[in-house]
């Protein structure tokens, strides 16, 4: 059965075509929260799905009731991860706990825009191409952020430039998943499944070491959401004790990090990421 989408007729489009819409909740979830959407094993981040798509309805019913495009709400959740990083900045335990929400309130806008994109039927690679510059520049611009906060403070610029290194690898492991999707596209595969099955890794030996490794699942602290609270814990006890744990922390990230990329290289290749998916 089709489903029926009410639309306002005031007589006039938004400037970039974008129809004025009353859309019910009902039915802003069932297309716009699909199960494939919902179901996904990677990219739908833990804070959508424990509470986000719960709020995220509403959110959207007011975008679609405001006329705007999928586009301009995916800028909105570019400006919140900037807004995210560039809290750092903020001197004392404020600057952690703005950037802390900030990250969250880009999970609320990201959930949106996708919802906004499929209630309006206008998905595309634009929208994707918005999506992907907003969470790279966020979760490549926090570290650089926190570098810069901590060479301010210390008056030294050994943090910045490990805060830019830090940032550089956190977009190469960034990279690397987005260079399965470019070397499958080359010879005409079909992009990978957003599954656990596309990341079972076939090897006994190496799906050993990676049930190890996540015990202490490092590599989930590059998003921003979590990296952000680290750095709110971080400087929380900081200012408890008295010690320099935000650059402490900084420092243990930088070390620990090319060991993250080197995993995250070997499980690639040895997943059915880079050969025909069934």
């Amino acid at each position: 059965m089709t489903l029926h989408i009410p639309v306002h007729d005031n007589g006039h489009l938004m400037r970039d075509g974008s129809p004025r819409m009353d859309v019910s909740l009902s039915a802003i979830r069932e297309i716009g929260q699909p199960p494939a959407i919902r179901g996904r094993a990677m990219a739908e981040h833990w804070s959508a799905s424990l509470y986000w798509r719960k709020v995220s309805p509403r959110l959207t019913q007011r975008f679609l009731a405001a006329g705007l495009s999928a586009d301009a709400v995916t800028v909105g959740v570019i400006l919140t991860g900037w807004m995210a990083a560039l809290s750092l900045l903020i001197p004392s335990v404020a600057g952690p706990l703005l950037a802390a929400v900030f990250a969250q309130l880009q999970m609320l806008v990201d959930a949106s825009d996708g919802e906004v994109a499929r209630v309006r039927g206008t998905s595309g690679p634009r929208g994707v191409f918005l999506d992907k510059i907003a969470h790279y520049t966020t979760e490549g611009g926090i570290p650089i952020a926190l570098g810069a906060s901590l060479a301010i403070s210390m008056g030294d610029a050994m943090p910045l430039a490990l805060g830019a290194l830090l940032g550089a690898m956190v977009l190469m492991n960034k990279v690397l998943n987005d260079a399965v999707h470019v070397a499958r596209g080359s010879v005409g595969m079909a992009n990978v499944p957003d599954s656990h099955e596309a990341r079972e890794i076939g090897r006994p030996l190496l799906r050993l070491a990676r049930k190890a490794f996540n015990l202490v699942p490092l590599h989930r602290v590059y998003h921003s959401v979590e990296m952000t609270h680290l750095i709110l814990v971080a400087a929380l006890v900081q200012t408890l004790v008295g010690a320099p744990v935000l650059w402490w922390t900084l420092l243990t990230l930088v070390i620990a990090t090319p060991f993250v990329l080197a995993g995250h290289f070997v499980a690639i290749v040895n997943s059915p990421k880079l050969r025909p998916i069934r």
